[in-house]
């Protein structure tokens, strides 16, 4: 069990001496097309993925694949400019491995993003929705022998996004003038968007929006009881009854993810400057 302990704790240790010891509040996930919050923080030092022992590196569109240390309102953030993916042909292990590294660094809770379809019919492009539970139809990241260093065997998930943050989410949106969705996302192993059969299957089970990431953080992250806050920035509907001629453009939906980021960084600035 040690040898599989080992990979984290060198990773931490690299990261510990680049930021010279200090420990961050926040371990925040940035997903498609919205890494420019990490813009926002100050005194930054910047750990490209690939310097960093064991981590992989991010192919995806929209991820610089960048670990960025440094103030956010006044508080000490740790971001992931850019997250790994299941389809990237990575296993779980690797795609949550930067949950537990922020784990070992002391991190006292996680933000994650994502870019999401929007399945609720009532939702439009350009929303922003706290995530308030999920559907997991990806492996599960904690198969296998269990990280007893890290947590039990069978982690409760019964609030995997943290009830007091997903509070402090609504009453700061309503100070900001900000109107902000609330529902449940469904997390697919991807690499193909989904067919119309599946939007509407998805929402029928009780799904409000779809994308393929996410899941697997927020588990590895309860496992390591870290409280958790999602959002997710709905970029593209996915609906069952879409013109003949449409077809999901993965550029477009970053395009909309950048468009949204000015709001869901305003919002995650004032969040953890209450934390």
């Amino acid at each position: 069990m040690t040898d599989r302990i080992t990979p984290y704790k060198t990773a931490a240790e690299y990261i510990r001496e680049q930021i010279k010891g200090q420990t961050p509040l926040v371990g925040v996930v940035l997903g498609s097309g919205l890494g420019s919050l990490a813009d926002k923080i100050e005194n930054p030092t910047v750990i490209p993925y690939k310097q960093i022992p064991g981590f992989p590196e991010s192919t995806a569109i929209g991820h610089k694949g960048n670990l960025i240390f440094g103030d956010l309102a006044g508080k000490k953030v740790i971001a992931m400019q850019g997250r790994f993916h299941y389809y990237e042909g990575y296993t779980m292990q690797q795609v949550t491995f930067p949950i537990r590294v922020m784990k070992l660094l002391g991190i006292s809770y996680l933000f994650v993003s994502n870019a999401a379809g929007g399945i609720n019919l009532n939702y439009s492009i350009g929303d922003l929705m706290i995530i308030k539970d999920h559907i997991n139809l990806l492996p599960n990241p904690l198969i296998g022998p269990n990280m007893d260093e890290f947590g039990p065997r069978f982690p409760d998930m019964t609030r995997p996004y943290d009830p007091a943050l997903r509070k402090l989410a609504r009453e700061t949106a309503a100070s900001m003038g900000l109107k902000l969705q609330e529902g449940v996302y469904i997390g697919c192993t991807g690499p193909c968007y989904e067919t119309p059969a599946e939007y509407k299957f998805f929402r029928t089970i009780g799904s409000d929006v779809v994308g393929m990431s996410t899941v697997p953080e927020i588990i590895v992250a309860r496992h390591c009881d870290i409280p958790c806050f999602g959002m997710s920035v709905v970029t593209d509907l996915a609906h069952d009854d879409m013109p003949d001629d449409y077809q999901t453009d993965g550029d477009l939906i970053v395009k909309a993810a950048d468009a949204a980021t000015c709001k869901m960084t305003a919002l995650f600035e004032k969040m953890i400057e209450q934390l």
